[in-house]
Parts: structure tokens; sequence; C-alpha cells
């Protein structure tokens, strides 16, 4: 939802200003709601101002440009490497500590697959190997 504009905001404080309305009244008269007009008439109060305050956004990355080269470095090197084994390289390199469930959404957004590769175990029949894997 966005803020609340500054000509309204004006209007609020004003009237306020001149009639002396309780908050209940001033809230029905505009249509809005009590605790905007508390927090409106506390903030005018206190500062003065009464543009509105700055609202929060999503949490900063857990790993800068130059940590995240590093990783992929990490990541190519130890192609075979588990989410928690990668955890553990990138604290000794960068010490930064991450959680696997970050581990795994930052390979993800890399296009980067952390599968174990599969080796075949030998056989050792030694029939099958004569005949080139026909019985």
């Amino acid at each position: 939802m966005k803020p609340y504009s500054i000509d309204f905001r004006e209007k609020i404080i004003e009237v306020w200003k001149k009639e002396n309305l309780s908050i209940r009244n001033l809230a029905k008269r505009f249509g809005v709601a009590k605790s905007f007009i508390q927090k409106l008439l506390k903030q005018y109060q206190q500062t003065g101002d009464i543009r509105p305050l700055p609202q929060g956004g999503s949490p900063s990355p857990k790993l800068n440009s130059e940590q995240l080269v590093i990783l992929v470095e990490i990541m190519e090197k130890n192609n075979d490497a588990t989410l928690e084994e990668l955890c553990e390289l990138l604290y000794k390199e960068t010490g930064v500590q991450v959680k696997k469930t970050t581990m795994g959404r930052i390979s993800q957004r890399l296009n980067y697959s952390v599968k174990k590769t599969l080796y075949a175990p030998e056989k050792d029949n030694e029939k099958g190997k004569d005949s080139g894997g026909k019985y």
C-alpha cells in the first residue's frame, strides 16, 4: 500500500489545528484508520515533519559481488562438493557463514548443479567382461 500524499496529510493537520477534533473524529472524517492519525500527529508533534517515513525493503544479500566471484571459483574447483561442504569452503575463504538453504538458493541463481557424480561400480564378473556385456 502506498503512503498517503503530503497534501492529504497537510489537510488532516490543518483540520486538527483549527477544529481540535479528537483522533477518532479525524479518522472518521477523512476515512482513515485511527492508528494512522495517531502516528501522523505523533510524528508532527515530535519532528514537525509530515512526510511519510521510508518503507522497509528486502534484506541485503548475504554475499557481495566479490564474495560471489570467490564462490564461483570454489564451485569450479570443487564441482563435486555438497552444499554443506560449499558452505564450509566459503567460510574458510571469506569468513562469511551461510546456511545450507542459502547456499542452495545461491547455487540455483548461478545455475550451478550440486548433484554428486555417480560412478558405476566395475563388474567383478569375468564372464561379463569377456563377452562385452553379452550373455
